[in-house]
């Protein structure tokens, strides 16, 4: 298949954080969500892909194109949708738009006003007059007015009411669908991805942990739930645990619970994408 995004070996250095040696990549039609706890170099990776803040080493190849070289090119094809004021806050809806559309050569009117009338915008309102949610629904409509065929998000749900994030991720999935375009989806709403995501890539300190497809992640791995006297003595399998004066709860590889499997006072649940996200930032 064809990959839409590849990130080879990406370094960033900053006083505080690295970036260490990242890699990953994304096939058309499919959506990737990337996680990790804050700070854990999220943001900075999508900026990176997006031109925003320059590499120091490695390669990011959009469409098969150089990131950098062919930047025009690149974001003509991407729709970006960002946790922040990218536009200027004080011009209104409608002239943002117009300000805008030029920029791409695929913009489409219909599809924006479909978009406007669908998320109850008001297009003579500034930018700055409206809610957190109703400004990610308009950078919604503005992302995808373009017919993208790469979407990237940095927590676009995150301002959105329950309904109106399952109406989107029904949006995202309708889109895939018709389009076979691709998404990169950072969010902290794990249970979103849940719903929705291919695959998955979970950053920790500034290096890839792992990148998996969802099902087979949920697959790899149990919670172990257990008194400290029947895991105390097998602690080296659990990946992150806690205590409480209930017992041990941890993740372990689902291989290596077959040493705890006949302890029928032992418990084994598939965990979700929190639970792993969890354990696995807390394996030390």
């Amino acid at each position: 298949m064809s990959k839409v995004l590849e990130v080879n070996n990406v370094s960033k250095d900053y006083r505080d954080f690295r970036l260490n040696d990242i890699s990953f990549s994304l096939e058309k039609g499919y959506i990737m969500g990337l996680i990790g706890p804050n700070g854990s170099g999220k943001t900075t990776t999508i900026k990176l892909i997006m031109n925003l803040l320059s590499k120091d080493s490695g390669e990011i190849k959009v469409f098969n194109k150089d990131h950098v070289y062919d930047e025009v090119g690149v974001k003509e094809k991407i729709g970006f949708v960002y946790d922040g004021d990218i536009y200027p806050s004080g011009m209104k809806l409608g002239k943002l738009a117009k300000l805008i559309a030029p920029f791409y050569r695929s913009w489409d009117d219909e599809i924006f006003h479909g978009y406007i009338k669908k998320f109850n915008l008001n297009l003579d309102k500034k930018l700055e007059e409206l809610s957190k949610g109703m400004k990610i629904k308009f950078s919604i409509a503005m992302a995808l007015a373009h017919k993208p065929e790469l979407i990237i998000m940095d927590e676009p749900t995150s301002g959105l009411d329950p309904v109106f994030r399952r109406e989107f991720l029904d949006l995202i999935q309708d889109i895939i669908e018709k389009r076979q375009a691709s998404v990169l989806f950072s969010t902290h709403i794990t249970s979103d991805l849940e719903k929705v995501a291919d695959y998955i890539t979970f950053i920790n300190d500034g290096e890839i942990v792992f990148t998996d497809t969802l099902c087979d992640l949920v697959e790899n791995y149990r919670l172990v739930k257990g008194k400290k006297g029947d895991l105390t003595n097998h602690k080296d399998i659990l990946i992150g645990m806690r205590t409480n004066k209930f017992g041990i709860e941890g993740l372990a590889e689902t291989n290596d619970c077959q040493a705890l499997i006949e302890n029928e006072d032992i418990l084994f649940e598939k965990p979700n994408l929190e639970d792993i996200m969890y354990y696995v930032s807390r394996r030390d």
